[in-house]
């Protein structure tokens, strides 16, 4: 493992998503130290970047979750450093956290996805809930792991669920809702893996369904039949490219009851957490944990 050199283990910050970093950064270091890596934790929150070159690191795992560790925000300083680092790089980071413009940039492509309306202060909410129908989702726009978001299932309550996301962006998307599955696939370099659909115990899938509660359901194999997994993979590689993503990314997706995919958003710093999905799908192809980690870390770049 002396190829690797000294690794720091990037983790905790101090976005919303602090105690999922720490989490899954808790998983990572632990895996890359079983296999012998010279694997270490480091905090940005409790010493600046500017310590991985003084402390002598070779190269960095980043498992930063939320703004700053997966907004293209640490990605351009570890460039600014010259410091190698796992996956994507600035444009593909910030494009990613921002959920309207990873709906412009897919569109844009051709790709599918919901209907969705920006909503901001002047809007007629009345007419968007008419228009996307209910229920709708309500999201900001660059936070993760469903916080800020609201499920809109009666008429008046969108101007509600705008000003409780609002809080967190001041850009704010109203989303059409797709009923028939919540999906998920994870893409390591050029490979999709297996796709894992999501049947949340709660009203959908929130932060305590992600991160804490025993009552989610994940199938992986997802059920899919052979040509739909195999479509659902092959728009999966796709969304990653157009965004620019490299190393590894998670791109979620939603299924109508006819059949039809729709992108809802990719996440190109994914939980590795005991509940994740990325370790969930790579262990459906027979891939430990430890050595889902080396993977991770064999994508390393400097910019």
């Amino acid at each position: 493992m002396k190829q690797y050199g000294k690794v720091a283990v990037l983790m905790g910050g101090s976005s919303s998503e602090r105690e999922v970093s720490l989490m899954s950064g808790a998983g990572v270091l632990a895996a890359l130290q079983s296999k012998g890596v010279d694997a270490h934790r480091f905090d940005p929150s409790e010493k600046p970047l500017s310590a991985l070159k003084e402390e002598g690191f070779d190269c960095v795992f980043n498992i930063l979750h939320g703004p700053f560790g997966e907004d293209g925000t640490v990605q351009g300083a570890l460039e600014a450093l010259a410091v190698p680092y796992t996956g994507c790089g600035v444009m593909a980071s910030a494009i990613a956290m921002d959920k309207w413009r990873t709906k412009l940039l897919w569109k844009g492509a051709g790709l599918p996805i919901p209907a969705f309306e920006l909503l901001d202060e002047s809007s007629d909410f009345d007419a968007i809930e008419k228009a996307l129908g209910l229920p709708i989702f309500v999201k900001p726009s660059t936070e993760g792991s469903s916080i800020g978001v609201t499920k809109v299932k009666r008429p008046g309550e969108l101007r509600a669920a705008f000003e409780e996301a609002r809080k967190y962006d001041d850009v704010v998307i109203a989303e059409q809702f797709i009923g028939g599955g919540e999906y998920t696939c994870a893409v390591i370099g050029e490979t999709a893996y297996p796709t894992i659909k999501i049947e949340p115990a709660t009203e959908y899938y929130d932060y305590q369904a992600k991160y804490f509660r025993d009552d989610t359901v994940y199938r992986c194999p997802s059920g899919l039949a052979p040509e739909v997994e195999a479509r659902a993979r092959e728009l999966a590689l796709k969304a990653f490219k157009v965004l620019g993503c490299r190393g590894w990314s998670r791109v979620d997706f939603l299924m109508d009851d006819a059949g039809e995919i729709y992108l809802l958003e990719a996440n190109t710093s994914p939980g590795m957490t005991s509940h994740s999905l990325v370790p969930m799908a790579a262990r459906a192809e027979g891939i430990a944990y430890e050595d889902l980690c080396l993977k991770v870390l064999d994508t390393v770049h400097v910019g």
